[in-house]
């Protein structure tokens, strides 16, 4: 069951019956109209009443979807739109994206779908209203920062992104996966001169290099099989405003090449075309990577990197900060006790002491689903040690690699290793630990000579 209310806009009945009877089913309040006039009369004279998401279909009769769409941008209304289309409407999607919408979805949609976007909508709602509780409790200015933390070592991170966010510099945020990089990035973002502008983010381990290239640069009608139509790319759509580059680490020396140009020049030409187009990007890029040994490897550019590294980020991993472990697991215990409908207030002594003793291998990530597990687990008002996960017994460092160095490659691979253990050698969910693409991983456990169950 959820707790929220859903706007939706559609002019087919079917449409509107179906998620009518889903929706309220879930226990959510909903607004129905069955025009996109009457939806804009509403909007004129009395905005969303506070609503938490709009379903909107892109295709009306009377007023399209995307001028909609365009008038609740200029309108200011803080409210994530969702787009139905048809599968022969997508490039209108696509375009709706590019504008602002939250996400999109092609009819027939199952329910899972709905519910998937609804979930991860109505949990950002929760974490602004937490994390301005946690910050009001703890003292802390908010200053439009999404990030959760009392440590110092933190703290002065938090404080060099907003002090670099006033400047146009590109900017390169290292440290390992599921540390908060994204976050940082957005806070960068968001304090900055272009913060009235468009933050957008692309994950470049995450796609095969040909789709990379195409999301990137965009791509001419006839430029590949199955490429029906023009598609503008994301440096396009970023255009005045910034572009975050994740894991930029894993991006082939021939995109690499192509993004370059756009660093040095300002200009890019799309797949297939021979017309350039100009723009006018900041860039954030991202990676767990050492860059400076992948560029002596000749893995990344030595060029691309000093273009994108003027100013350098380390966020630190959770054994550093391990004040703020117990804010942390505190804030997710709220969150996943909300979301399942439990009264579970506290964690035991003994859970905290042992949430601060673990080594944290997949940091932040790896602790939210510690939590998420626990209160899933737990049957009284508190969470124990019981309830976190059978690798609670692990030391917090390998005795082995005591007294002595070791390479980064090394680190990695018993990193990696030792999350797989942890997810009982569930890749997915080892993925997700890692904050990693699972084809990210499949290469990892390739490269590292690891077998199914992560050993040798």
């Amino acid at each position: 069951m959820y707790n929220g209310r859903v706007i939706i806009c559609d002019d087919e009945v079917e449409i509107l019956r179906y998620l009518s009877k889903i929706l309220t089913a879930k226990g959510l309040d909903l607004e129905v109209f069955s025009s996109g006039t009457s939806l804009m009369n509403c909007l004129e004279n009395r905005g969303l009443d506070d609503g938490d998401l709009l379903l909107l279909d892109v295709k009306m009769p009377d007023l399209d979807g995307i001028e909609i769409l365009q008038r609740i941008k200029k309108m200011k209304l803080e409210i994530p739109v969702v787009i139905m289309t048809a599968y022969a409407s997508i490039n209108s999607a696509i375009e709706a994206m590019k504008l602002g919408a939250y996400d999109y979805v092609t009819k027939p949609f199952p329910k899972e779908k709905i519910f998937g976007i609804l979930e991860k909508v109505l949990e950002r709602k929760e974490l602004l209203k937490e994390n301005s509780s946690l910050k009001d409790e703890l003292g802390i200015p908010w200053a439009a920062s999404p990030l959760i933390f009392t440590s110092r070592s933190f703290g002065e991170v938090h404080d060099m992104a907003l002090l670099v966010a006033q400047s146009q510099s590109n900017v390169v945020i290292l440290g390992e996966s599921g540390t908060g990089k994204e976050l940082v990035a957005s806070l960068i973002h968001s304090n900055s001169p272009r913060s009235g502008e468009r933050f957008l983010t692309i994950n470049c381990a995450a796609l095969s290099d040909t789709l990379l290239e195409s999301q990137l640069f965009g791509h001419v009608r006839g430029a590949f099989t199955g490429a029906v139509n023009h598609q503008k790319g994301i440096l396009e759509a970023a255009n005045r405003g910034t572009l975050f580059l994740d894991e930029v680490g894993d991006m082939s020396p021939a995109i690499q090449a192509k993004l370059l140009r756009v660093l040095q020049e300002g200009d890019f030409i799309p797949v297939g075309d021979t017309k350039g187009r100009t723009v006018d990007i900041r860039f954030l890029a991202a990676t767990n990577k050492d860059l400076e040994e992948e560029v002596r490897q000749k893995r990344f550019r030595e060029d691309l990197y000093f273009r994108l590294n003027v100013i350098s980020l380390y966020l630190p991993p959770l054994r550093e900060r391990t004040e703020d472990i117990e804010l942390l697991a505190r804030h997710f215990l709220k969150k996943y006790a909300a979301r399942i409908k439990r009264e579970i207030t506290d964690l035991t002594p003994e859970a905290l002491q042992l949430l601060k003793s673990y080594s944290w291998p997949g940091n932040i990530r790896e602790l939210e689903n510690a939590i998420e597990r626990a209160v899933i687990l737990t049957r009284g008002k508190s969470i124990t040690a019981e309830t976190l996960p059978v690798w609670r017994s692990a030391q917090p460092s390998e005795p082995k690699q005591a007294g002595r160095l070791v390479s980064l490659e090394t680190v990695e691979r018993e990193h990696i290793l030792h999350v797989l253990k942890a997810a009982g050698n569930n890749k997915s969910r080892a993925a997700k630990i890692l904050d990693i693409a699972r084809r990210t991983l499949d290469r990892k456990i390739e490269e590292y000579d690891l077998d199914e169950e992560g050993a040798r």
